[in-house]
């Protein structure tokens, strides 16, 4: 126990820092629950010249393995980051997933490591207000005026895949002031609960983020905790869970 303790404040050090998520985002919040005290999701905030890339990560497992995988996504997307290129959302999952790849020795090999990552990533342009997103299985939230819409992901993860690879998607959208963006793993619509002990279930989810997208930033992350809080009750909490809200304007 000591020794995932000591690696859970490991892991919180290569995530965002929060001063620096203030000064970055407009307003925002994260709902970031592990399962066992390390996690293999994550989130991501950078400043890249005139642009603001965020993502949530869904690693494969969660626990010491989801944790270790979370940490070199982490490196990777800085890595990426700091080399010159455009800042297409697109652009970054495939170089994410060329690096995943190779560090895991992945050639498509029927017996050899299928571990991934699912991920939501968007690159956001102050100026032109453009937001630009890119899905590995992981869909995004857009809420304008409590309207969701929301925009599919691609059917592949940031790793090996079945088919053979393709290049993300590359959506586009104009934000206008007030939009609230969401990125989260699969832990919150499947976990356990209520007097049934079914899966919350992306519908129930989806109602849910229409329910508090007019509140505030910490209002809608307390009201996520009480939820699924009082959803798992007893039982077991099967999966890390991570929401991640954005007001970029």
């Amino acid at each position: 126990m000591a020794s995932l303790k000591y690696a859970s404040f490991i892991q919180r050090a290569v995530l965002p820092d929060r001063k620096y998520m203030e000064n970055t985002l407009k307003k925002f919040f994260v709902f970031h629950k592990p399962r066992d005290i390390v996690s293999g999701d994550f989130y991501y905030c950078v400043r890249k010249e005139e642009f603001i890339v965020v993502a949530a990560g869904d690693c494969t497992g969660h626990g010491v393995p989801g944790a270790l995988m979370s940490i070199m996504g982490i490196s990777f997307l800085n890595e990426i980051l700091s080399i010159r290129g455009p800042i297409r959302s697109s652009r970054i999952l495939n170089l994410l997933r060329e690096r995943v790849m190779k560090a895991l020795h992945q050639r498509g090999y029927e017996l050899e490591n299928k571990d991934a990552m699912d991920m939501s990533l968007c690159v956001f342009h102050p100026k032109t207000k453009e937001l630009q997103y890119s899905g590995a299985n992981n869909p995004l939230f857009h809420v304008r005026n409590k309207v969701l819409t929301e925009i599919k992901a691609d059917k592949m993860p940031v790793g090996i895949d079945a088919i053979e690879e393709n290049s993300f998607t590359n959506h586009s959208m104009q934000l206008k002031p007030g939009d609230i963006v969401y990125l989260f793993s699969d832990g919150f619509p499947d976990q356990f609960g209520g007097p049934e002990n079914k899966k919350f279930k992306y519908g129930p989810f989806r109602e849910l983020i229409i329910s508090i997208s007019d509140r505030s930033m910490e209002d809608q992350k307390e009201e996520l905790d009480r939820v699924i809080t009082d959803w798992k009750g007893d039982t077991f909490q099967v999966d890390d869970i991570l929401v991640f809200g954005i007001q970029f304007i």
